[in-house]
């Protein structure tokens, strides 16, 4: 799963890219589209996978991962032209969002509006978003008409359901009302699912604060309504230094600044639950495994995540939730307790239960 950070420029993205991943890319300002993106894919923590392994003892444990694209700062200044073709391309090919908004204040790194104003760049990115894809429902609505006058029948339905619905899509735009908080019946989401528009996308908005603001909730006052939406607060610099330290260095930089553990694990997380995943567990001598999957995706559906040959020959799945296996101490309790179950093809697996399927090829 990818997730593309963006920002205006000076936000701090490649710096909270750096925090995120571990990275040492560089942090110097740079035009939009005007250079290849920096991407790095990082692990999920997952406190659940440490907990198994102390009780299997696996020869390896692999977390879910994520993938991070940092691309060129957004300018705010091409309203109503849309994006430049090389940073639309990035940033239509992630899943989701992760905006990288500026509240820190610092003399050196002048802000590009001159002033320091979460609310106002939150706007101004959500706009630039909104304005990249009315251009491009106003050019496809353009070749849609004369095409549907060519057409008849099923076909000529299906263009015309899809201009009726661009042309929704578009009137709510002009409202200043992004895709992800537009109604759009399953046939339409289907019909316009190739458009991969940017403000349908869901989107992390993390307030990039300073060190000085470290322990006031800066995100707590953003108020952001939205549809597959959430705000959260990280110390880029301060998260970046942190990344670069091995864990007993770490620990002790924590303790400095009073911090419980690093906020970039959260960050994480949220970005994975943005996304719509959560994590089945697989747990045995040789790997303990999370398994990323969307929500309300069936047994056979998870099986076919490990192994297509699994789904194919699937017979049910043996399942038990987390905090049960741990409340027994070991699988022969829980089975003996009772809380093993054995689901069929349809069961909808939940986020923490551990799976062993069953199957026959």
């Amino acid at each position: 799963m990818k997730i593309g950070i963006i920002g205006l420029p000076n936000s701090g993205k490649t710096t909270v890219f750096n925090a995120l991943t571990g990275g040492n890319a560089e942090t110097a300002a740079y035009s939009s589209g005007q250079l290849e993106p920096n991407i790095a894919t990082v692990k999920v923590p997952d406190e659940r996978l440490t907990v198994l392994a102390q009780m299997y003892h696996p020869k390896k444990v692999t977390p879910a991962d994520v993938q991070y694209i940092d691309v060129g700062g957004l300018s705010g200044e091409r309203k109503g032209g849309g994006l430049p073709p090389a940073l639309l391309n990035y940033i239509s090919q992630v899943d989701a969002l992760l905006h990288v908004v500026r509240a820190f204040e610092d003399a050196s790194v002048p802000h590009p509006e001159g002033t320091v104003d979460p609310r106002r760049d939150i706007e101004t990115v959500d706009l630039e978003l909104m304005f990249s894809d009315m251009a491009i429902i106003e050019r496809r609505l353009q070749r849609l008409e004369p095409e549907i006058k060519k057409m008849a029948g099923k076909e000529r339905e299906q263009r015309q359901l899809e201009r009726d619905a661009l042309a929704r899509l578009q009137a709510g735009l002009e409202q200043n009302i992004p895709i992800r908080d537009q109604e759009l019946s399953d046939e339409e989401a289907k019909l316009l699912r190739g458009y991969q528009f940017l403000s349908a996308k869901p989107v992390l908005v993390v307030i990039n604060i300073g060190e000085e603001q470290l322990g006031q909730d800066i995100a707590a006052t953003i108020a952001y309504p939205h549809h597959k939406a959430a705000v959260t607060q990280l110390a880029g610099k301060v998260e970046a230094e942190i990344a670069q330290l091995d864990a007993e260095d770490a620990q002790l930089f924590l303790a400095d600044l009073k911090i419980d553990k690093p906020a970039r694990d959260r960050v994480i997380a949220e970005s994975y639950r943005l996304l719509g995943l959560i994590s089945f567990l697989t747990a045995g001598p040789d790997e303990v495994r999370a398994w990323p999957i969307r929500r309300n995706t069936t047994a056979v559906e998870a099986a076919g995540e490990i192994h297509s040959d699994i789904q194919r020959g699937f017979i049910r799945a043996e399942v038990v939730a987390f905090d049960d296996l741990v409340a027994a101490g070991s699988m022969a309790e829980a089975r003996k307790r009772g809380l093993v179950r054995m689901e069929g093809k349809t069961y909808i697996v939940q986020d923490g239960d551990i799976c062993n399927f069953l199957f026959n090829v």
